[in-house]
């Protein structure tokens, strides 16, 4: 994971190499992913430097039981999400990826009302107030 931040704030302080790092009314667009990317690439070294100090089993890692379930279920909401967005639009989309994260804490109904509430909620912020284009689909929700 230390290796992967660092690559990532590397490729970020790239790119705000190519922005404007001061303009005449003060700080340009690359004078924070500069200095960020620069902090993250500081903070990923600490940590991969700090990694080799601990020996720790790869199966201590990763979680067992329900707590394993709870990441299966999370991760696999995400990948369904991702991949039916385009087809089923944002707001169905992000309702079924909701209910199911949900469906473990709360009982069906509680979480299927919860999950269409934060939905039409996101849904309303977003595309309506801000105007960010959000998949729809035929239905145009």
């Amino acid at each position: 994971m230390g290796l992967l931040m660092l690559l990532f704030s590397a490729v970020i302080f790239c790119q705000s190499l190519q922005l404007d790092y001061y303009t005449d009314t003060g700080p340009g667009p690359g004078f924070f992913p500069l200095w960020l990317s620069g902090g993250l690439g500081i903070f990923s070294l600490s940590y991969i430097v700090s990694s080799f100090k601990e020996k720790i089993a790869f199966s201590e890692i990763l979680p067992t039981g329900s707590g394993l379930w709870n990441v299966v279920t999370l991760v696999g909401s995400l990948v369904f999400f991702l991949l039916t967005v385009e087809y089923l639009g944002f707001l169905m989309a992000c309702t079924i990826m909701l209910f199911f994260i949900l469906r473990r804490l709360f009982t069906w109904y509680s979480g299927l009302m919860i999950s269409i509430a934060i939905s039409l909620c996101l849904f309303v912020v977003f595309h309506i107030f801000l105007g960010v284009p959000l998949p729809v689909n035929a239905l145009g929700w």
